[in-house]
């Protein structure tokens, strides 16, 4: 669900709500812009969740100097605050980008195109995103070394998550030996929820299943989402990482520094980068290493605008090709999801777009963190279900709760920030308005459609041509057809049909009227109509042995072809997660700075 809050509660109130809240240590006032040196050792560029993690543990070590590139600026002081998430998308702090139009997809969608959230903000994504702490299915780190990735299996990647963890939950005690404590990343119980939430809990053990750690040792059944907060305010890798490290005298951090160029020499080796800043062109030089994080959008565009990827492609905008390197670009997938599977429910179960906006839940945080402000807004429960192919413990849908209709805003804004046609709410949604209800939404784990990041134009300034493909695979579509019927079974438990008066919003969707309502085929047209993203973009520089013609770097995350260059963030994810992506890309970041220090002789602390 994204959508502009801001419409609906002044920006006048956010700002005071925050300034009322902000303390010193939220501030990021310690851009080195004006003092940076001609050379660094380590160069990051883009300060995300992978980046900033790197850039932190490479100035350790006290010899080394590190440069980290931010091409935006300071996180905005509502990202602080939980439950004001919402008003983060399509800001300031997010780089506001659309998916080309769809072939197989978003036909309930305006142009067949979605909104694409990024974010452009230090931090990156961990300060808009959703705060959902899941690291994924242990099979998919397995796989991952399958494929041909040594040093990447659940075994030895567990030990990162552990390492950047500090686990403050209270419900998963069984599962202790799985979560680490003191490490930057902060993760926590949801600790506020509304009635429907347990209920909800209540719905999937009526189903036989059980409440669970969505990251302990298996990942089928239901559970309160882990939060990436910390005493009730966001706990983003600005937060947790960058800002602590900024007081070393060898890290610099630089503000609204867009790279537009990594320059390589003659004997393909990355010597350092061209960014733009205030208007300037500027030119910093690597002695050691350049490594690009700037994420499964921006790091293959920066490869292709410097040079590097298919050759065809960079001459197509004459763009001296440096390396043909055919994958870069290429093994682009997502976490697609249908928003708008909705029930409605008794008046006080679920929630409503005004309940931030009380004078009482404000006073609530202020004055003691506690209250609805402490959770990303409406996000209740997640589950995974048993996968009917292969390993049924390796599940292929995860389903996402959320408490609120996409017509809990009176149609004001929701539609239009999703990017729903008007039309099709006008058609579908209008007769929600004024109740309170909640969602569904089933979420593809393991898609088998491939979509590309190509170049618009050879400027860097130019946002890329962003094409997920999404259901461009037909067993997407059969996988989805499944994850609906599995959510209607849930909406039907007693635990919500009796105690909420669940009722499911059976108007038939636009566009999908000519098919039997509850058939497979209407299923699948629904499907086509309502998938989106879920903001969890990968593999656009896959990580693989050299016998994959389409792998970008090798395990050890180093570019093929080239040598001082590394990608560290969740374009090298050879195939996604199971569950949300946050998490994963941390572990990728702290495997990543030991891969580098253990290549360049520094001490490693063990695991």
């Amino acid at each position: 669900m994204i959508y502009r809050l801001s419409r609906l509660i002044p920006g006048s109130l956010v700002r005071l709500l925050v300034t009322m809240m902000l303390r010193q240590a939220d501030r990021h006032d310690y851009d080195a812009s004006d003092r940076l040196l001609q050379q660094y050792d380590f160069i990051v560029v883009g300060s995300g969740s992978a980046g900033g993690v790197v850039a932190t543990r490479l100035s350790e070590v006290s010899e080394w100097r590190v440069l980290l590139l931010e091409s935006g600026g300071p996180p905005p002081p509502e990202s602080t605050v939980p439950g004001l998430n919402v008003v983060l998308m399509e800001s300031d702090a997010d780089w506001n980008y659309f998916t080309v139009p769809q072939k197989h997809s978003l036909r309930g969608y305006v142009n067949r195109t979605c909104p694409f959230p990024l974010g452009r903000t230090l931090g990156g994504s961990s300060t808009v995103n959703w705060m959902m702490y899941v690291r994924g299915n242990r099979r998919d780190f397995d796989n991952w070394e399958a494929m041909g990735n040594p040093g990447w299996s659940y075994e030895e990647v567990l030990k990162y998550f552990k390492k950047a963890e500090d686990y403050r939950g209270t419900r998963n005690t069984q599962t202790a030996s799985y979560h680490g404590h003191g490490g930057p990343s902060s993760v926590d119980d949801k600790r506020w929820g509304t009635p429907i939430m347990r209920s909800i809990l209540k719905a999937g053990q009526q189903l036989g299943y059980d409440i669970i750690d969505p990251n302990g040792p298996e990942q089928i059944g239901f559970s309160i989402p882990d939060l990436t907060t910390r005493d009730g305010r966001r706990g983003s890798t600005a937060v947790g990482y960058i800002q602590p490290a900024s007081s070393r005298p060898n890290l610099h951090v630089a503000f609204n520094a867009h790279v537009t160029q990594i320059l390589i020499d003659d004997q393909k080796r990355a010597i350092g980068v061209r960014f733009e800043q205030r208007g300037k062109v500027r030119t910093v030089l690597a002695r050691r290493e350049v490594v690009v994080s700037a994420g499964a959008v921006g790091s293959p565009q920066l490869l292709m605008v410097s040079g590097v990827g298919p050759a065809e492609h960079l001459r197509q905008h004459g763009i001296p090709v440096v390396l043909d390197l055919p994958g870069v670009g290429e093994n682009f997938h997502d976490h697609p999801s249908i928003f708008g599977l909705s029930w409605t429910v008794n008046k006080g179960s679920a929630d409503t777009v005004f309940r931030i906006t009380r004078p009482e839940v404000i006073k609530e945080y202020i004055e003691k963190k506690q209250g609805p402000l402490t959770c990303p807004y409406g996000v209740e429960v997640n589950a995974w279900g048993l996968a009917e192919e292969g390993d049924p413990y390796w599940p292929d849908v995860q389903y996402l709760f959320v408490s609120g209709t996409p017509a809990l805003d009176y149609g004001l804004f929701i539609t239009d920030g999703i990017g729903y046609r008007r039309d099709l709410f006008a058609k579908h949604y209008k007769s929600l308005i004024g109740y309170e209800g909640f969602t569904i939404g089933p979420m593809l784990t393991r898609p088998k459609s491939r979509g590309s990041i190509r170049l618009r134009s050879r400027n860097p300034r130019v946002p890329p041509l962003i094409d997920p493909n999404y259901l461009s695979h037909p067993d997407d579509v059969r996988t989805f057809i499944r994850g609906i019927k599995f959510a209607l079974t849930v909406g039907k438990a007693p635990a919500l049909r009796i105690e909420h008066g669940a009722r499911f919003h059976d108007e038939p969707l636009p566009g999908c009227e000519h098919h039997p309502r509850g058939s497979d085929d209407y299923w699948a047209c629904y499907s086509r109509h309502m998938a989106k993203t879920t903001f969890h973009p990968v593999g656009s520089c896959k990580m693989g042995p050299v016998s994959d013609p389409y792998s970008v770097v090798d395990h050890n995350l180093k570019v093929r072809g080239l040598s001082g260059l590394r990608v560290v963030d969740a374009s090298i994810m050879p195939l996604i997660t199971t569950g949300n992506t946050n998490a994963p890309v941390i572990m990728i970041g702290e495997k990543a700075a030991d891969l580098i220090k253990e290549d360049w002789g520094a001490t490693i602390q063990p695991l």
